[in-house]
């Protein structure tokens, strides 16, 4: 992600609220803000965790262009008052799983039809967010967008295959949750989908980064 934005001519501005980094008191000298995952909730109660989630209200009331992946989707929601949490049956997602582009999801592009997944909590539908892309698993809310610049994603597009071989590697117990593919599923995965996935990130952020994105409902 910080790869293309570079390579794009804009300048990466890095802050990390887990070391007590400030965030932007307004996004009026950037193009936007991309929150990503991590392997902690958004209904922590940790100080950074709220002051993050809290923050989010910034970038929404400036209608600048904001990006949730995974956590910083999970995150979004919550601030938007939808639910987070783990799937009644204790299922997760490790690994490419099938997507669908949702009807409002085509006029934004259409998503790719695979796409990486590593997370054990999903989010509700915030209220008035229109759902650009589902699944028939136990996420079905991988997509969505809240008014005209906002927009989360469950899943992961920046995934790179020395993040999906460290990440299957270094913590195997999460390949023994109930849903999760095997670790050889994951990088054979990637070399079928991987292409397709990073030609739809870097259409999607040309748009993304100029608010070019036909986001709210018509």
């Amino acid at each position: 992600m910080g790869q293309w934005l570079v390579r794009n001519g804009f300048p990466l501005d890095i802050r990390k609220p887990r070391f007590g980094e400030p965030l932007p008191a307004t996004l009026a000298g950037h193009c936007g803000a991309v929150m990503f995952g991590g392997p902690m909730s958004a209904n922590d109660k940790d100080e950074f965790i709220l002051r993050e989630i809290e923050w989010i209200g910034v970038a929404l009331k400036e209608k600048a262009p904001l990006l949730g992946i995974c956590l910083g989707a999970q995150m979004l929601a919550l601030h938007l008052g939808a639910r987070v949490g783990f799937d009644p049956e204790a299922r997760g997602e490790m690994g490419y799983y099938p997507l669908q582009t949702t009807p409002q999801g085509q006029r934004a592009g259409a998503f790719p039809d695979h796409v990486y997944q590593w997370h054990r909590e999903g989010c509700e539908l915030p209220r008035g967010a229109l759902q650009l892309a589902t699944s028939d698993g136990a996420f079905p809310n991988q997509a969505f967008a809240c008014g005209p610049a906002a927009v989360g994603l469950q899943f992961h597009p920046e995934i790179t295959f020395a993040q999906v071989h460290r990440w299957t590697g270094r913590d195997n117990t999460r390949l023994l949750i109930k849903g999760a593919r095997q670790r050889e599923e994951h990088i054979a995965g990637h070399i079928a989908h991987a292409p397709k996935v990073q030609a739809w990130l870097g259409a999607f952020l040309e748009r993304w980064t100029r608010a070019e994105l036909p986001l709210e409902a018509t």
